[in-house]
């Protein structure tokens, strides 16, 4: 008995860490991490000020939840997809345009949660900056994977420089996710596929495996 009581006790504190997590990712894409309160997400979230602050200990610990969480979602939503396609230049063009997805179909508010919260923590120190950059730098050579993986395939030239072509690839990306935010609308998507697209040809071996962008 005294055990069921204990699970009950951690799935509501599993469903409640949830609840609060889901807005917090909400808050932070809009507002940065530093908008996160105990006090804040008591009161929006009905529950108490204690029992939020039990759930994380301490600000950090929110944040850095908040980038653990919204790290899951990214992969859920992107990483994790772009995978179905085999190896190739057809899996590089699936990341990118699942990517365009996530941003234009503002899985969260405020477009990439990641390119907010870099803004805010570039040049800080401490904990909540390096789990930022962690998550940055493995973007970034999870990009520079999946081209390598196309080259070892033989869809790009063997000359293609996957950090190069990867830094292009994702400026493209969060030039789309910026100036779309900015302004609210989505037609920097479509130039954003159209420079991609037009740099895979460059460097594919066989050019019309890079889709044609509507």
């Amino acid at each position: 008995m005294a055990g069921t009581r204990l699970d009950g006790r951690v799935e509501r504190g599993n469903r409640t860490r949830q609840l609060v997590l889901s807005r917090t990712v909400d808050i932070a894409s809009v507002e940065g991490l530093e908008a996160l309160s105990v006090g804040r997400l008591a009161t929006e979230l009905r529950l108490s000020k204690s029992g939020v602050f039990a759930l994380f200990g301490s600000k950090q610990e929110l944040q850095l939840a908040t980038v653990r969480e919204a790290s899951r979602i990214y992969v859920e939503r992107v990483i994790r997809p772009a995978a179905r396609t085999p190896a190739g230049v057809a899996r590089v063009w699936r990341l990118c345009d699942l990517w365009l997805e996530y941003s234009q179909g503002r899985v969260f508010p405020g477009g990439c949660f990641f390119y907010e919260v870099i803004a805010e923590f570039d040049a800080r120190s401490g904990p909540v900056h390096d789990a930022v950059a962690r998550a940055q730098r493995d973007w970034t050579a999870h990009v520079e994977r999946t081209i390598e993986e196309a080259r070892a395939v033989g869809d790009l030239l063997p000359g293609t420089d996957a950090p190069q072509l990867a830094f292009e690839i994702i400026a493209l990306m969060e030039t789309a996710n910026t100036v779309s935010v900015l302004h609210d609308e989505t037609t920097a998507y479509r130039r954003a596929r159209v420079g991609i697209a037009s740099r895979l040809r460059g460097a594919a071996t066989d050019p019309l495996r890079v889709p044609e962008v509507p």
